[in-house]
């Protein structure tokens, strides 16, 4: 199997554990394994390193049903991460020659996957003029009697747009009068800026919805690895089936980290909240005051797309930038947006960073 090369995480490879300040970040300041401990509140070390239970302990199905409507435990498995989830998910449904369409920007696997399986894909790119929101007429335009897939990212990695409810239900509805699964990445649901946390997951409101999460970005415990799907049993199962050749289990003490992080969400998301709340504030001041930067203010998640005022492609910008002051952003061009640059504003030292990214701008 042929697969592209996975641009973003070649980049963040390459440069984010040199940089002195981090920007490509997508996760909140990560808990300590002494903070998780002393949220349990119990011993772990006489924790037998056994395999763990298949598709996720009893224990930890139940927490994530608990983060959703219509859910049932059989409607869930535990993957190695949300990457691991995605990737199950393409070899479960698709084959050579299914349509997939995919809404841009997103991250890489949710494309070169199914390209790589055989599958065609149809690109749908979010425009900045409509706040990165999808324009559904333009969506129902592409779909054909072909189309088995529609992606989807909610909160959006990399624009921090956030699909409201009602457009959600539209999406929904669009999906079941075409006959289309609808694959929607939320590992930053229970982000969101503005009113409920949460939004709606697809799983909980089409038949055909395939909800993908995770510990990482919510939950701010990226080092467990920990991710899962939620979606119709038939297709859970058909998943479990293909995990039994890459996965078997994900670690014990990942699954136990993952019971006690859900079942103490509430001191987790007020402590993110916290960090968010701060650097969304900071990254708005700067951006007030930045006359060769813009950017829609996100609405959830952990990054803002920025486009910037400079004739200079994205990749040399981001890399001269680095090798000047030792602040590492993600060249837009490596999620197909040449032009912009991603900036997590959850980052430790957001403020003096910014203010580097200015004085470089300007010289």
């Amino acid at each position: 199997m042929k697969i592209a090369p996975f641009k973003i995480e070649e980049w963040m490879n390459r440069y984010e554990s040199s940089a002195l300040y981090d920007l490509t970040t997508t996760c909140i300041k990560p808990l300590t394994v002494n903070e998780i401990c002393d949220i349990a509140k119990t011993d772990v070390f006489d924790t037998p390193l056994s395999y763990g239970d298949i598709t996720g302990s009893e224990r930890l199905k139940y927490n994530i049903k608990s983060l959703y409507k219509n859910q049932n435990v059989s409607n869930i498995t535990v993957t190695h991460g949300a990457i691991g989830a995605n990737h199950l998910i393409f070899y479960s449904l698709l084959e050579k020659g299914d349509e997939v369409i995919c809404v841009l920007p997103t991250y890489q696997q949710h494309y070169s996957i199914p390209e790589s399986i055989g599958a065609d894909i149809k690109l749908y790119f979010l425009k900045e003029e409509n706040n990165w929101l999808p324009d559904l007429e333009e969506l129902s335009e592409i779909i054909t009697s072909k189309t088995k897939l529609l992606c989807i990212n909610n909160p959006n990695n990399p624009t921090g747009s956030v699909i409201p409810n009602r457009m959600l239900y539209d999406i929904a509805r669009l999906a079941e009068e075409n006959r289309i699964w609808v694959l929607s990445d939320e590992v930053y649901r229970g982000l969101n800026l503005i009113g409920n946390p949460y939004s709606e997951s697809i799983a909980d409101i089409y038949t055909k919805g395939i909800s993908v999460g995770s510990m990482s970005k919510t939950y701010s415990l990226p080092g467990l690895r920990l991710g899962w799907v939620c979606a119709r049993e038939d297709l859970v199962n058909e998943i479990n089936h293909q995990r039994q050749y890459n996965t078997i289990s994900v670690g014990v003490l990942d699954d136990y980290f993952a019971c006690v992080a859900l079942e103490n969400r509430d001191r987790i998301e007020a402590r993110n909240f916290s960090i968010l709340n701060n650097g969304i504030k900071t990254f708005a001041n700067w951006l007030v005051n930045e006359q060769l930067a813009e950017c829609v203010i996100p609405n959830g998640g952990t990054t803002a797309l920025v486009k910037y005022k400079k004739d200079m492609l994205s990749r040399d910008l981001c890399r001269r930038f680095q090798n000047r002051t030792g602040v590492a952003l993600l060249p837009g061009e490596t999620m197909e947006m040449e032009g912009y640059v991603r900036i997590g504003f959850s980052a430790q030292a957001l403020a003096p960073a910014l203010e580097l990214l200015s004085e470089y701008l300007h010289s």
